[in-house]
């Protein structure tokens, strides 16, 4: 018997449909794709889609959190919430990242910084309910970039790119593993959007 082998690219154009019946979990692994492979995304090749390919970065536990994401905003938000939601979301998150990347600049784009990380963005995402909340009470729309770039102005001041030097304040507030780092980072980007 001959056997074909895929082509991996067919793979992950199919699984966003395929592989995940539940819309949430659809959703997530095509924002995912759509951040990995814009040319526009600050993460443009940094995702390692379905465990392959040269990111740093997993797909799975990013997906995960966008799931959860999505469950608060239905949750919370009901059904037009999410509906509107589902139909912005790619839009969302690659205006997120930009926003981020604008606010971190130095530690976006240098090599020793960890904003990069897995942790670093699980948080981000557990925090996007409360940016985009924040943009919303800001009255502007919070799909848009400049709306979200406003709503996560504080970050700049209140943490700054230093909260990311790997060997700085990064190795100091790791915190039991990704999970508490996790927390402790999604801790300090909510407190600084409150103050």
């Amino acid at each position: 018997a001959k056997h074909t082998r895929l082509n991996p690219s067919h793979i992950v154009s199919l699984a966003g449909r395929k592989l995940y019946p539940d819309p949430n979990q659809a959703l997530a692994h095509d924002v995912i794709r759509s951040l990995n492979e814009d040319e526009t995304s600050p993460l443009h090749g940094d995702i390692k889609m379905l465990g392959t390919g040269r990111g740093r970065v997993s797909q799975a536990p990013l997906a995960e959190e966008i799931v959860d994401f999505l469950e608060t905003v239905e949750t919370v938000g009901g059904s037009a919430r999410i509906q509107e939601l589902r139909h912005g979301a790619k839009r969302f998150f690659l205006n997120y990242m930009k926003a981020v990347g604008s606010v971190f600049a130095s530690a976006w784009a240098g090599r020793k910084y960890s904003i990069k990380t897995g942790a670093a963005l699980r948080a981000f995402i557990r925090v996007a309910p409360d940016v985009m909340a924040r943009a919303r009470g800001l009255r502007k729309d919070p799909l848009d970039l400049h709306a979200i770039r406003e709503a996560i102005k504080p970050w700049g001041t209140r943490l700054g790119d230093r909260r990311f030097e790997t060997e700085g304040e990064w190795r100091q507030k790791l915190a039991g593993g990704t999970r508490g780092t996790v927390e402790t980072l999604t801790r300090e980007l909510r407190e600084a959007l409150r103050s």
